[in-house]
């Protein structure tokens, strides 16, 4: 059997795995919005919903038409990658308690710690702390005046 042969019987598992759940979320949120009595706050989820679906039928059409001989998991640190869905899901559960500004410096601040792989200082530290203000307000921004979504 060729080498060519080989990897066409393999699927990228993981990334079919990833897509068809990202799938189901775009589905379940436009079956959520449907329950939306205003209707200018429908187009936004709507808008990102009908995003992932399509981007992840391509990944699933992409990852059968090439398939990779790796299982799409690959190697690394898991501590890491679940800080970085642990903290995202705090944040979303706790931003209609403590509002949006302070939940997403909660997914901020986890994301930044699963990703920073050197090790801190207090220079670093205070960038990336300054650097997180100011991207958190320029979303906060975006969406409460530029967009006109009501935040929590």
């Amino acid at each position: 059997m060729t080498e060519s042969s080989s990897r066409s019987g393999r699927k990228d598992i993981g990334t079919l795995i990833v897509a068809s759940l990202f799938i189901g979320l775009g589905l379940v949120t436009l079956y959520d919005v449907t329950t939306y009595s205003d209707r200018d706050s429908v187009v936004f989820p709507s808008f990102v919903a009908y995003a992932l679906i399509f981007c992840s039928v391509l990944v699933i059409i992409a990852s059968w038409l090439r398939p990779s001989q790796h299982n799409g998991f690959g190697s690394g640190d898991w501590w890491r990658r679940l800080l970085l869905v642990a903290t995202m899901l705090a944040g979303c559960f706790v931003m209609p308690l403590i509002g949006f500004l302070p939940a997403t410096a909660i997914a901020f601040a986890g994301g930044l710690v699963a990703a920073r792989h050197e090790g801190w200082d207090a220079r670093s530290a205070i960038v990336f702390a300054a650097s997180g203000v100011f991207i958190m307000a320029g979303f906060y921004a975006l969406f409460r005046f530029a967009l006109g979504v009501p935040l929590p």
